[in-house]
């Protein structure tokens, strides 16, 4: 189901860059555009998605640390 749904969107958003980028092509290369697209852009915001999230864990621990420390130099004494 993931594939069909990958060709579908593919297809339609190869043929929206064709448009924008006013790139003549046929059906089946507009459809191999769209789906190698789909494919490329799907591993590119993973990549940035996988960052970001990463980025948030080390600023949370950070945060995390930074509240423990406050607490223990108030509190603990």
């Amino acid at each position: 189901m993931a594939i069909l749904w990958l060709i579908i969107v593919g297809a339609v958003g190869g043929l929206i860059a064709t448009r924008v980028m006013r790139f003549d092509s046929t059906a089946p290369a507009t459809l191999a555009i769209g789906v190698l697209g789909a494919i490329l852009g799907s591993f590119v915001f993973s990549t940035i998605a996988a960052i970001a999230s990463t980025l948030a864990s080390l600023a949370g621990a950070i945060i995390g640390a930074a509240l423990l420390i406050w607490l223990w130099k108030n509190y603990a004494r």
